[in-house]
C-alpha cells in the first residue's frame, strides 16, 4: 500500500493508482478533458494529451497530470494552489485559441465538455486568439458528421474506435496546427470500414464527432401532411429507459407511457412500438434457429446494424452465419406498408414509418438497398433518443409531467421478450424462450437467463433443451465480437447461437441515446429498467403475443413461410476491408 497526501489529507491506496483515482477517493474533483475511464468494459484511457488534469507535486515543485501518473511514498500532492488553476486555466485558453465559437447552434451545446470546464474554470473571454482551421466538414454518411474544426486532440475518439471498437475508421492525421483525428487515409466516413456504431461521438466531449440531425426533416413531414397521408412512428425499447434523463430523471426510469403521449402531441398519426416487431423477429429468428440447430449450423443474431456492418467489412468470409432476419425496426416498416396498409385501406406510398432508435447506426441501415422494394423503403426516417428529447423540448412539453398513454394497435402490442432487446443478452433470451417451449412442448417456468445479463463483454452459457446441450455466447461492444468471431473462424470456439450488440452493453449504451460520457453505470441502470419491464408483462415470450399471432393468422401464414421471408427477411454483401 501507498501512503501520500492530497490537500493536506492522508490516504492509502494501491500501487499502481494513479492520483486521479486517489483524489477521487477523497471526493476531490480534478477536472478532467481527454481522459476516459470505462470501468465497466476494465478500459481506462490514460493519454494526458490535454494536460487539463495538472497537479502539483509539492516535494519535486514540479506540475503533473493526475490521470496518468502513479501514487508514490511519500508524495504530498495540491490539486489547489494558484500554480494549478492558473495552469489549468491557461490549457483551456490555448485551446480555446483556435477553437470554434459558435456554441448556439452547435450539436453538443449545454452538453459539451469543453463549454463546461471553460464556465467552470471562470474562463469568459479568449485570451489567445489565434488562427482559425478551415477544414472541410465531412458529411457524407447517413449517420454521422464530423468536423475536424472542432477537435481538440483529445483522442477518445480514435481509442474508442481503434482500441475498444477496434475497427479502424479513425486517424490522427495532418501536421503541426493542422493536426486532427480524422479518418483513416483521410477518406470521406462513408467510404472507410466506419460501422456507424456510434461509440466515438458518444464519448467526444466537443462537437466534432455529433449524428446526422433527421429532426428539420420529421418537422416537416408533420406540418405538411395532408389527411391522405399518413405519419407513424415507432420507438425501440431501449429509448423508454433513457429517454428521461435529458428531463433531469435517474437513468433508467421507464417514461414509456409519457413519451407516447409527447409523440402524439408532436403530430404523429400513430404510435406503434418496435417492442411488437422485436417480438416478430423472435418468431422468425427462434424458427431459424431451431432449423440450424437440425443441420448443426451456428447462428448469430442480426439486430444490430452496426454488428452487420462489422461483419461485412471484416468478416465477410463468415457472411453466411447471421441469421436473414431483419432488425425489428425493419420488420415493423414492412409490416407497417404491407399488412397494416391493406388493414386500413392505405397506399403504402402514402405512409410514412419514422423510427425512434437509440443507434446511429439505424440512419444507415434504413438506407440500405435490401431494405427498400420497388422505391419503397421500410423505414422513412431514423431519429434517435436525443432528436426526440430535442423535439420535445422544442414542443415545449413536460415530458416528466404528461399523463400517460397507450401505444396504439395492432402494432403496439409486445411482450417482455421483445422489451429485453435494448439489453445485451436480451435477444437470445427472449430467442431461448420461445425456443424451448417450441422445441420441448411444454412451458419454460423461470424466463430469466441470469448468466446472460450484465456489461461483460463475453459471457457464455448452456441450456439444455430436450436433453441436448445448447452452447450460447452473448457477446457486446465489437472488439470483443474480433475476439469471438476469430475463433470461430479458426475452431477454436465451438456456439450454436451468438448474439452480437456493436455496443456496450447492447441498444442501451447506443450511440444515439444520451452521452454517458464514459460513465458505464449508466448503462446497467438503463438495461435494469427494461428487465424492470418484463417482469411486469402479463405475457413474457415473443410466440404468446396475441398480435404477433393474428398477423400470422391473417397475413403471413407459417412462421419462417414464404410470405413471411419475402417481407421479413434479408441478405448481405461483402464490403470493402480498407
Amino acid at each position: 500500500m501507498i501512503k501520500l497526501k492530497i490537500n493536506d489529507i492522508e490516504i492509502e491506496v494501491r500501487e499502481k493508482t494513479t492520483i486521479l483515482t486517489a483524489a477521487k477517493a477523497l471526493n476531490i474533483k480534478i477536472p478532467t478533458l481527454c481522459h476516459m475511464d470505462l470501468s465497466g468494459i476494465n478500459f481506462v484511457n490514460k493519454l494526458a494529451s490535454c494536460r487539463v488534469c495538472l497537479v502539483e507535486d509539492i516535494k519535486k515543485g514540479k506540475l503533473i497530470p493526475a490521470c496518468a501518473t502513479f501514487v508514490k511514498d511519500g508524495m504530498e500532492i495540491r490539486t489547489d494552489s494558484q500554480r494549478v488553476i492558473r495552469a489549468r486555466r491557461a490549457v483551456v485558453e490555448l485551446i480555446l485559441s483556435d477553437h470554434p465559437t459558435d456554441c448556439l447552434k452547435c450539436a453538443k451545446n449545454l452538453d459539451c465538455q469543453l463549454q463546461k470546464l471553460a464556465a467552470d474554470l471562470n474562463i469568459r473571454e479568449i485570451k489567445y486568439p489565434g488562427e482559425k482551421r478551415n477544414l472541410p466538414i465531412d458529411n457524407s454518411s447517413y449517420s454521422l458528421v464530423r468536423d475536424p474544426n472542432k477537435c481538440i486532440l483529445c483522442r477518445r475518439c480514435e481509442t474508442m474506435c481503434n482500441e475498444v471498437q477496434t475497427v479502424g475508421a479513425l486517424a490522427e492525421i495532418g501536421r503541426g496546427f493542422m493536426t486532427h483525428v480524422g479518418s483513416t487515409f483521410n477518406r470521406p466516413m462513408f467510404e472507410t470500414t466506419c460501422t456507424f456504431c456510434g461509440q466515438c461521438l458518444a464519448v467526444c466531449p466537443t462537437g466534432a464527432l455529433t449524428e446526422k440531425s433527421n429532426v428539420s426533416e420529421v418537422w416537416k413531414i408533420l406540418h405538411r401532411k395532408n389527411h391522405d397521408d399518413l405519419v407513424v412512428v415507432q420507438v425501440a425499447p431501449a429509448v423508454r429507459v433513457a429517454l428521461g434523463e435529458e428531463f433531469g430523471l435517474e437513468p433508467g426510469t421507464p417514461v414509456t407511457g409519457q413519451m407516447v403521449t409527447a409523440l402524439k402531441n408532436l403530430g404523429f398519426d400513430k404510435v406503434f412500438d418496435t417492442n411488437f416487431a422485436a417480438d416478430l423477429t423472435i418468431m422468425e429468428e427462434a424458427n431459424e434457429f431451431i432449423e440450424r440447430l437440425g443441420e448443426g449450423r451456428p447462428i448469430l443474431t442480426s439486430c444490430c446494424p452496426g454488428w452487420v456492418n462489422f461483419m461485412e467489412h471484416q468478416f465477410s468470409d463468415l457472411i453466411d452465419i447471421p441469421s436473414t432476419c431483419k432488425s425489428p425496426h425493419e420488420m415493423f416498416g414492412a409490416i407497417a406498408k404491407s399488412y397494416y396498409a391493406e388493414k386500413i385501406g392505405m397506399d403504402p406510398s402514402k405512409i410514412t414509418v419514422v423510427s425512434v432508435m437509440p443507434c446511429i447506426a439505424k440512419k444507415y441501415e434504413a438506407k440500405r438497398d435490401e431494405l427498400n422494394e420497388e422505391g419503397i423503403s421500410d423505414v422513412d426516417i431514423v431519429i434517435t433518443t436525443r432528436e426526440l428529447a430535442s423535439m420535445i423540448k422544442e414542443a415545449g412539453l413536460d415530458l416528466t409531467n404528461l399523463e400517460k398513454s397507450d401505444f396504439d394497435n395492432p402494432m403496439g402490442e409486445s411482450t417482455g421478450g421483445g422489451t429485453i432487446f435494448g439489453a445485451s443478452g436480451g435477444v437470445i433470451e427472449a430467442t431461448i424462450r420461445t425456443a424451448y417451449d417450441t422445441l420441448t412442448g411444454e412451458s419454460l417456468e423461470k424466463v430469466e437467463y441470469e448468466e446472460l445479463r450484465g456489461l461483460k463483454g463475453v459471457k457464455k452459457a448452456s441450456v439444455n433443451i430436450n436433453g441436448k446441450e445448447i452452447h450460447i455466447g452473448v457477446v457486446n461492444g465489437l472488439g470483443n465480437t474480433r475476439k469471438i468471431l476469430e475463433k470461430i473462424r479458426s475452431g477454436e470456439e465451438n456456439l450454436d447461437a451468438i448474439e452480437v450488440m456493436a455496443c456496450p452493453g447492447g441498444c442501451v449504451g447506443g450511440g444515439g441515446q444520451p452521452y454517458h460520457k464514459g460513465d458505464l453505470s449508466i448503462l446497467k441502470k438503463r438495461a435494469d429498467g427494461l428487465y424492470s419491464i418484463d417482469e411486469r408483462k402479463t405475457y413474457r415470450k415473443s410466440y404468446e403475443n396475441p398480435s404477433i399471432k393474428k398477423l400470422y393468422e391473417e397475413y403471413l401464414g407459417e412462421v419462417g413461410g414464404e410470405r413471411a421471408h419475402e417481407l421479413l427477411h434479408t441478405s448481405y454483401k461483402a464490403r470493402p476491408k480498407y
